[in-house]
């Protein structure tokens, strides 16, 4: 009984030390004590945050031959090999505290880890890719503009560089439509369903209303978040509403209007059950995402192997030396 008292007073201890230097602003590096919790909910959201930047090539990665211009292909080319940089920054973050990328890609293929909800639906022609770099780039932005002050040192070094790229797609989905709305009555037409389409999911990025979040209250107490679900998906409301007047897309909510004493916008209700639905592995492409990562995984196998060969091969040579 003892031993448990002096055990549970040591990590009372731990854990005011911990959230000591939390509150000073000081970042926890991996070598740092840290409370399990905390490193099980940084394990969980940057696996997953690598996971969507990884199966979000996908929809993109299907328009590379079929780009309007070879200039729209070059960008669209950039654009998903960013993407893939995006998940090995996010990857190597995440293997400082302990958890392989071999184990992150099998809970990825178990079920067991998730990747956002917003790679689950598909990207039908042309508009929807301006729409992805618009929308769902432009929540992104919202989200991790925040993480870069993150309170775990290698997640919040990792999402500087990434914030500068999501910038640049943010941009480039926003002068597709832009070219869209400025073109044939046709192409306004595809605009205008691209953004009816993504405009519900993108609000569905940010996850759950605050009351609703089992990981929001811990996530923001330890500064791994700085802005809860909701306030960010408010601030993505405000910025966005403004852009699409600019260039005469409608926004899909007929409840959408200004409050003037809260200085934001009020918006209609998001369909929960749908969130839910695609969470569960049952949105439109779901499955084809799942297994197209898999297939692929398998595919290239040899090269991993090839450079684990190497690496060792050097290694060797190194301790003859």
């Amino acid at each position: 009984m003892e031993l448990l008292e002096k055990t549970d007073q040591v990590h009372e201890v731990l854990l005011k030390t911990f959230e000591e230097k939390i509150n000073r602003g000081d970042a926890i590096e991996p070598r740092d004590r840290m409370p399990d919790a905390y490193r099980k909910h940084l394990m969980r959201q940057m696996s997953q945050h690598a996971h969507s930047e990884v199966i979000g090539m996908q929809p993109e990665g299907n328009w590379i031959t079929r780009a309007p211009s070879l200039r729209a292909k070059q960008i669209l080319l950039a654009k998903i090999q960013d993407e893939g940089g995006h998940g090995l920054y996010l990857y190597s973050a995440a293997e400082t505290l302990g958890i392989t990328r071999d184990e992150m890609i099998a809970q990825l293929h178990s079920g067991k880890a998730k990747y956002s909800n917003i790679f689950n639906y598909p990207a039908l022609n042309w508009a929807d890719i301006g729409a992805i770099g618009w929308l769902v780039d432009g929540a992104a932005i919202v989200n991790q503009v925040s993480l870069q002050r993150t309170s775990y040192g290698p997640y919040s070094r990792a999402m500087v560089r990434i914030c500068k790229e999501e910038s640049f797609h943010q941009r480039q989905g926003y002068e597709i439509m832009a070219k869209m709305m400025a073109g044939t009555k046709d192409q306004n037409d595809m605009a205008q369903d691209a953004m009816d389409r993504w405009w519900w999911p993108s609000l569905m990025m940010f996850g759950p209303h605050d009351s609703d979040s089992p990981h929001t209250s811990d996530a923001v107490k330890w500064k791994i978040k700085r802005n809860t679900n909701d306030e960010l998906r408010q601030k993505f409301i405000d910025k966005t509403v403004q852009q699409a007047e600019v260039i005469g897309l409608t926004i899909p909510d007929k409840d959408l209007k200004w409050n003037e004493a809260k200085g934001c916008y009020d918006h209609g209700a998001i369909n929960w059950d749908e969130f839910y639905r695609v969470v569960a592995g049952q949105g439109p492409c779901n499955k084809q995402r799942l297994a197209h990562h898999k297939k692929v995984h398998a595919e290239g196998a040899w090269v991993r192997e090839a450079a684990e060969a190497y690496r060792i091969k050097k290694e060797k040579q190194l301790l003859h030396n």
